[in-house]
């Protein structure tokens, strides 16, 4: 599928080329109060849903446009892309030991004709939710609920371990409030929850210096990070006033 038509559309992607091999059964996940999944996309799914009821935080245009950011932003740290004036460059095609990552490298690619950001936020978010609460579930990191009355059920992905979930939430919150350093995932992490509007709600309660401290971080980060960020925040802002309007 052409990305730069797939851009609107909210259906499941049909990818042309081959998916990795994926584990078929969860395993086994060991939660701590002090754990990270390692991947950005995963603890941007965890600080956007309640940790208890599975619930979204975030209305389900800004979720998606945020999950597939961060799936991009896997990418940026592992080497693979970059990000410069709203385009998206590959650097290194060889394919991440992680599925998902090497599905969506394998898409860019395959499609290098199409550069922009935006256009490739839109199109991964069409499908970014089901394939980050997948790669989250083969994991054991979440398992999926039907929730609902029998005719308007959906499903929610409930976290297999509380303590897990909530770990990025608290811990973001806690640096923000208290103004200490963070490393390079959290200011991705940071970067993603100011620009889909999540850190209303992250720092509800604090003072003006945390949200300060919030955007300074973020605006003093990486120039691609920075890219990619903005690319982001003008999607999502696009589709924020869509839906008040609507």
């Amino acid at each position: 599928m052409n990305p730069a038509h797939g851009a609107g559309e909210q259906h499941a992607v049909q990818h042309v080329h081959s998916q990795p091999a994926s584990p078929r059964v969860p395993l086994r996940a060991v939660g701590t109060a002090a754990m990270q999944t390692g991947r950005i996309a995963d603890e941007f799914f965890f600080m956007a849903h309640d940790d208890r009821t599975g619930r979204p935080r975030l209305f389900d245009s800004a979720l998606a446009t945020g999950l597939a950011a961060g799936l991009l932003a896997e990418l940026y740290f592992a080497g693979r892309i970059t990000f410069d004036r709203g385009h998206i460059r590959v650097r290194d095609a060889r394919p991440p030991a992680d599925w998902l990552q090497h599905l969506v490298l394998d898409r860019l690619v395959a499609e290098q004709q199409h550069t922009a950001t935006r256009v490739w936020l839109a199109f991964l978010g069409a499908s970014a939710y089901e394939q980050v609460a997948q790669r989250m579930w083969q994991v054991g990191l979440v398992h999926p609920q039907r929730v609902g009355r029998l005719w308007r059920q959906r499903t929610v992905y409930l976290p297999t371990d509380i303590n897990t979930a909530a770990w990025p939430w608290a811990r973001l919150s806690q640096q923000l409030r208290n103004r200490r350093g963070l490393d390079d995932f959290d200011i991705a992490l940071a970067g993603l929850t100011l620009h889909t509007q999540l850190e209303t709600a992250l720092l509800d309660g604090a003072p003006l210096a945390a949200r300060s401290y919030l955007r300074q971080l973020v605006e003093q980060s990486w120039p691609p990070l920075r890219d990619l960020l903005a690319d982001l925040g003008s999607v999502v802002g696009g589709t924020v006033l869509s839906h008040r309007t609507s």
